[in-house]
């Protein structure tokens, strides 16, 4: 059963406005179920949105909502899953399926997050997302797995920073480099990247000049990961300028990590 027993559109030029045929709310529920059991989630999507139209203030639409917001996730359809699982919640924001609405607004961001040579608008938004689903039920099963999300899209967002660092250290904008690099050790050092972000440091504040900065990077990498190929090549960049890591006190270095 498809769309065309729920709904029919008009198309005449005096009357674009979208007509249905009046269901049974029951109906209408089970049309959607019996789809969706039949992985028909396009056709799910579409009953489950017409509970919403014609019984807007039935218990029926309350479960359609998230069903229709699954249904929509199914198919990949990420825009009208996330906004019919935020309709859910601004209705029904104490409802007990409230975290898994959340967890469903996670997900549908999460899996648009795009490789890092591209915007990472989404990423962002699944990094917010997911945080929100932490802070709100930390104590969930979906609490656990957006934790793990979370930490993928931490070292993505990380890994993103540390593509244009390298971008500015090859035209020699060793700046524009320091703010990028540190960035990801200021937001994002439980990260794979944060070693080699502090030897990117180490290499442009040798650049510029900033030598004190620069032993400080690499006694932070020595400290934190004395086994990293990264650190045994900050050393051997101090060692060919007859210096050596060294801890100095007033270093923003210093208050991520005191020695």
């Amino acid at each position: 059963m498809g769309v065309a027993l729920i709904s029919v559109a008009a198309c005449s030029s005096k009357d674009s406005e979208d007509r249905y045929v009046a269901r049974d709310v029951e109906v209408l529920y089970n049309l959607g179920q019996d789809n969706l059991k039949k992985k028909n989630y396009r056709f799910a999507a579409a009953a489950f949105d017409e509970v919403e139209r014609q019984h807007p203030y039935s218990v029926w639409a309350r479960r359609a909502q998230l069903m229709a917001a699954y249904s929509h996730y199914m198919t990949n359809n990420y825009d009208d899953a996330v906004l019919a699982a935020e309709r859910f919640l601004q209705l029904h924001p104490g409802n007990r399926s409230a975290a898994y609405a959340y967890y469903l607004i996670a997900l549908c961001h999460y899996e648009q997050i795009s490789d890092v040579g591209r915007d990472q608008a989404q990423t962002l938004k699944a990094r917010n997302s997911l945080i929100e689903v932490v802070r709100r039920f930390p104590d969930s099963e979906y609490s656990r797995d957006a934790k793990l999300k979370l930490d993928l899209t931490l070292d993505h967002l990380a890994g993103k920073d540390m593509e244009v660092g390298r971008f500015y250290m090859k035209r020699q904008e060793y700046l524009a480099a320091t703010l990028r690099f540190r960035n990801v050790i200021e937001n994002y050092q439980t990260t794979s990247h944060t070693p080699e972000a502090l030897h990117r440091l180490v290499e442009a504040y040798l650049a510029l000049g900033i030598y004190d900065e620069a032993k400080m990077a690499a006694a932070v990498l020595g400290h934190n990961y004395p086994g990293s190929r990264w650190y045994r090549y900050s050393y051997a960049l101090l060692n060919g300028k007859d210096m050596k890591p060294e801890g100095k006190s007033g270093s923003w270095l210093g208050k991520l990590w005191p020695f």
